[in-house]
């Protein structure tokens, strides 16, 4: 199986892919300015990388109620659906910006966060946290001697 990790944002969309190994990779991030051109670079990612279930983070406010962002969050994700035919599963996605900027000094990030490698690198959180919930580490079968 082949899932995408999406930290969706207004102005740029952060991806990661991963499989049933378990394991979440960053890829580049969507920084198009206009919204239409992302989608469609998106439908590329999906078409191109054969993705078979999308991962979108849901950001829920800290007490855990839905608030604005976590609503649009929901209507990507039907808009995901419709578009795509696809699974989409929203996953708590609190504190994932702040795990992802972790180790990095100011500067770096002032320096990237354009570029959207710490929205990637959020959508990599993302989705191990659901991969990790799917295919939980060290289950699998022993090798066959």
């Amino acid at each position: 199986m082949r899932f995408l990790g999406i930290d969706y944002g207004t102005r740029r969309i952060g991806l990661a892919t991963g499989d049933e190994l378990g394991i979440a990779t960053p890829i580049p991030a969507l920084v198009e300015a206009d919204a239409a051109a992302r989608r469609l670079s998106l439908a590329a990612v999906v078409k191109t990388r054969r993705i078979q279930e999308i991962v979108l983070g849901l950001p829920l406010n800290m007490d855990g109620s839905t608030g604005f962002k976590a609503k649009e969050a929901q209507a990507f994700a039907e808009a995901l659906r419709a578009q795509f035919g696809l699974p989409v599963h929203l996953v708590d996605e609190r504190l994932t910006s702040h795990i992802a900027e972790s180790g990095m000094n100011q500067k770096q990030l002032r320096e990237i966060r354009g570029k959207g490698i710490i929205d990637s690198r959020a959508a990599a959180v993302i989705l191990q946290d659901y991969l990790d919930q799917r295919f939980p580490p060290g289950l699998a079968a022993p090798p066959e001697a």
